[in-house]
């Protein structure tokens, strides 16, 4: 199906579109794609009050060291509120370095620790190696949360895209395993659903924009190891599979309303409220994938000010 749907996109937006003009992910251009330079913006007064600690922690059982980076506000008095960040990239492409500056800036803004962690990317490390890489950084936090001044009842997990999706995995995980506790899971436009790229009724306005219907069946390939939509694929790669989604950590869900995964997140914010998970959901109209990248635009500020506030609010500290 030809998608048209420029017309429905926030005019503010369309700079965004013609900055970041889609890329047809294959494996003969990931290479290329991995290689592209992202910009960055400095922010010298969030680096200057925000230390950055760069740590090789134990990996997995039998599995490579994973590399942490640990913001810090210099300010910050006590034990802090910490969040466990992942990035995004179809599984497949990104780095948490790339994220350092706008850490720094959050760090700043939340009053906390941010550390992200450098998973390792599909197809090279199928599932489960990325959300695996997570856990054990989840564990290494709490472990030493004396050490760095963080807050272990005040730890959450937050990503976007595929960073959402491995967050929201990493807190079925984690529920399930029994070994540690997540506060709350902060989801921006998460990739949940495999079974997205095989839908006989697919979204007649969503996805034609930054990620489309081609480049997430590549990207759930890629980590899965088996096509979209195969039988047996595990909840802890595509957390849309969960059947049972009680006792999950308070949600915040936040989409665009022309992006490729709004029936997913939308569904799985409603499932999480059957199972009696408090959620909170945002859908922007005329955003698309990543539309929280785009500088001063009306929605992208409105998104990003959503985000902070149910960061802070969800960060606060017990009564």
């Amino acid at each position: 199906m030809q998608l048209n749907t420029r017309h429905l996109v926030d005019p503010g937006l369309w700079p965004l579109l013609d900055a970041f003009p889609t890329s047809q992910f294959s494996m003969e251009q990931l290479p290329l794609i991995r290689n592209t330079p992202l910009p960055v913006w400095p922010d010298p007064e969030a680096e200057a009050a925000v230390d950055l600690d760069i740590r090789q922690i134990p990996g997995p059982p039998g599995a490579p060291n994973v590399e942490l980076r640990v913001c810090t506000p210099k300010a910050g008095a006590g034990r802090l509120p910490c969040l466990l960040h992942i990035h995004g990239g179809g599984y497949v492409v990104g780095t948490a370095a790339t994220q350092d500056a706008p850490h720094r800036r959050l760090a700043l803004e939340a009053g906390c620790i941010v550390a992200s962690v450098e998973y390792r990317l599909a197809p090279e490390t199928p599932f489960p190696g990325a959300v695996e890489d997570c856990y054990a950084a989840l564990g290494w936090l709490i472990a030493n949360a004396a050490t760095l001044g963080i807050d272990g009842g005040r730890l959450g997990v937050i990503g976007e895209s595929a960073g959402g999706g491995l967050a929201a995995a990493l807190a079925l995980l984690a529920r399930d395993r029994r070994e540690h506790a997540l506060a709350f899971q902060h989801l921006v436009y998460p990739m949940l659903d495999d079974r997205t790229c095989t839908t006989t009724d697919p979204h007649p306005f969503a996805g034609e924009f930054i990620w489309t219907p081609h480049n997430n069946a590549f990207g759930w390939s890629c980590l899965l190891g088996v096509p979209p939509g195969s039988a047996g694929v595990s909840p802890y790669a595509a957390p849309a599979r969960a059947e049972d989604l009680s006792g999950l950590p308070p949600t915040f869900i936040s989409t665009g309303a022309l992006d490729l995964f709004l029936d997913e997140d939308l569904d799985y914010a409603r499932r999480l409220t059957r199972a009696g998970v408090p959620v909170e959901l945002h859908v922007y109209p005329g955003a698309v994938h990543a539309f929280d990248l785009a500088g001063t635009v009306e929605v992208a500020l409105q998104a990003r000010g959503d985000s902070l506030a149910a960061l802070r609010r969800a960060m606060r500290p017990a009564a």
